[in-house]
């Protein structure tokens, strides 16, 4: 979004095409060249490495339609505002997004902020680029009461656009990310709802789709501005221990290096740095000192099979002494984001303790780029299947909140659903089902079926009784009992103990069907009542008790149906004298019709 807009005099330039229907045609009059300093000439270098020159031409035409219309914008730095979206633009090419992603970019802003429409890019541009950069679009334009359901509302359409094209939210985190680079030039007050909004949303939804990097960077960057003193307390502890710490790495990366080789040949051993949020959470959430962080530095082994790592696996153990309860397999498991590795931490010789990652180069595309992958690596991830496997959650996170009756649940449903750290718990038959951190054994229920979830009536963890606000943590098996009594419901009062979006949009629509239910008896009831007054038959009141029986309906007193009763026998009473008058009308009638005859004589 446009931040301050001014709009100087500026000179036109022309020369780069346009693209209408499809096509590359000239561009008309008034369309701007590259210029030097905007950085478009750089993203057009690394584009060539991958796009064909057709292509490029295209982007050459989304870049002359952004610049012109961005003409006389500037942000909050003073710089044009046509830096931005280039920026986006070569944040999606280094993931080695595909084509459209890198001109959605180039436009994202244009309908929001300029002249443009949204049919204007449609006729330009086709569909598919008009969708993603609508989906990007904020709703800046429609008036809402709050702050908060403003952000619920934009979330809520970024999330449908999601659930029709992922590419949307690539878009907008790279969008979000550049924002946050230069987030040092907007107000204070600006500066910290954006970093808290990018810690709680954006941030997530990266870790959700497995883009490291960029969930790393966003986290760091918003942790700078939320927390900047605890910020720069943790970058000069990794900076004091940094060079020390960095030469036991690599003492350690060529000892494993040179052991590896002997059974493994070709592997790759890298060391990384965990990210500044990282350490933030442990030393000021979890309540560790910096040298109880054990995983500040790591070392990554990247092998070419799934046996390959089990194979390094039996050799770091050989060669250190792993610390018990450190070990966990995401091969086997792998995470919600379909992270997958290795991961053991041990101790050597010099008693400093470290991670080692074990990972194949698939699981480590997918794990540095998450669902990107399928467009920089071709990993065969284009299957309709693991497609919806990926993309489950938004579909789940929208099915959920559209039985909610507050906007703004929604903004909570990611906070609590997308947290990067979950827990995988199993079934009494082996199934593995993941839920976030925190999440009570009556989530783990409706994560089952909304069945289980709504007969429950207890559980077991690892064979023993538990209450039912019973956190689960990973690796335990849990077993739900239920009840075989018909019409069994779930509490109202678990709407304040479960965790998850999914128990609690499944306990709402189980009290909201039988609600439509019970108004339904009352309509039936009311119809009895009704027919029973109106015909006044024994058989009609029998009908409306039996019905008021059946239901039990605390709105219909017993005394209500003697009233009815008691109108039945009046109706009677009235219908018997209407009988009389009616003979006696025809008496009347008779004696008139005589009255008429003699007169006419």
């Amino acid at each position: 979004m446009a931040e301050e807009k001014k709009r100087p005099e500026a000179a036109l330039h022309d020369s780069l095409p346009v693209i209408r229907n499809d096509a590359v045609v000239k561009q008309k009059e008034g369309a701007t060249a590259p210029q030097k300093g905007d950085g478009y000439i750089a993203l057009r270098e690394l584009l060539a490495k991958s796009f064909t020159p057709e292509e490029i031409a295209e982007v050459d035409g989304a870049y002359a339609l952004a610049r012109q219309s961005h003409e006389g914008q500037h942000r909050y730095s003073g710089e044009p505002y046509i830096i931005h979206p280039i920026c986006v633009a070569r944040i999606l090419a280094e993931m080695g997004m595909d084509k459209e992603s890198v001109i959605a970019a180039l436009l994202h802003d244009v309908v929001e902020d300029t002249d443009e429409t949204l049919a204007d890019i449609t006729a330009k541009f086709g569909k598919t680029i008009a969708h993603l950069v609508d989906g990007v679009t904020k709703l800046g334009k429609v008036p809402l009461s709050t702050k908060e359901e403003q952000q619920a509302e934009n979330i809520r359409k970024m999330l449908l656009a999601m659930s029709q094209d992922i590419r949307v939210i690539i878009i907008k985190l790279a969008d979000r990310l550049h924002n946050m680079r230069t987030l040092n030039f907007k107000p204070e007050q600006k500066r910290r709802d954006t970093a808290l909004e990018t810690l709680e949303i954006y941030a997530p939804i990266a870790h959700r789709l497995g883009i490291r990097a960029i969930k790393e960077e966003l986290e760091d960057l918003a942790i700078s501005y939320l927390d900047p003193v605890a910020y720069h307390e943790i970058e000069e502890s990794i900076q004091l221990q940094g060079n020390a710490r960095r030469e036991f790495l690599e003492e350690i990366k060529a000892r494993i290096q040179a052991r590896v080789d002997q059974v493994v040949p070709g592997a790759r051993i890298d060391g990384r740095i965990k990210s500044v949020h990282g350490i933030y959470r442990k030393m000021y959430m979890q309540n560790h000192n910096f040298d109880e962080i054990y995983d500040i530095y790591a070392v990554r082994i990247i092998v070419d099979s799934v046996i390959d790592c089990y194979n390094c696996l039996g050799i770091i153990h050989d060669m250190f002494r792993p610390i018990p309860g450190r070990f966990k397999d995401y091969i086997s498991t792998p995470k919600p984001n379909m992270y997958q590795s290795l991961h053991t931490t041990v101790i050597g010789k010099e008693g400093v303790p470290f991670e080692v990652q074990i990972r194949t180069w698939e699981m480590h595309y997918t794990a540095e780029y998450g669902i990107a992958a399928h467009w920089k690596y071709k990993l065969g991830m284009s299957g309709k299947d693991k497609f919806e496997e990926r993309l489950a959650w938004i579909r789940q996170l929208l099915e959920n909140q559209k039985d909610s009756e507050n906007v703004e649940d929604i903004v909570q449903t990611i906070k609590s659903d997308l947290v990067p750290d979950d827990v995988f718990v199993f079934t009494p038959r082996g199934d593995v089902i993941n839920l976030p951190t925190g999440a009570t054994v009556i989530d783990f229920a409706y994560a089952i079926h909304s069945a289980v979830g709504n007969r429950m009536v207890g559980a077991k963890v690892d064979g023993r009784i538990v209450p039912l606000d019973y956190q689960v943590k990973t690796g335990e098996i849990v077993e739900v009992l239920t009840s075989a009594q018909p019409g069994k419901g779930p509490s109202r009062d678990w709407l304040k103990i479960v965790r998850t979006s999914e128990a609690r949009g499944k306990i709402r629509a189980w009290y909201k069907k039988e609600k439509r239910e019970e108004k339904l008896d009352e309509m039936k009831l009311e119809r009895a009542i009704e027919r029973a007054m109106i015909e006044g038959t024994d058989e009609a009141v029998e009908e409306a008790e039996r019905i008021k029986r059946q239901n039990d309906s605390p709105d219909i007193q017993m005394t209500d149906m003697v009233d009815l009763a008691d109108s039945a026998d009046l109706k009677k009473s009235v219908d018997q004298n209407l009988g009389d008058i009616k003979s006696s009308m025809k008496v009347l009638e008779a004696d008139l019709k005589g009255i008429k005859v003699d007169e006419k004589a």
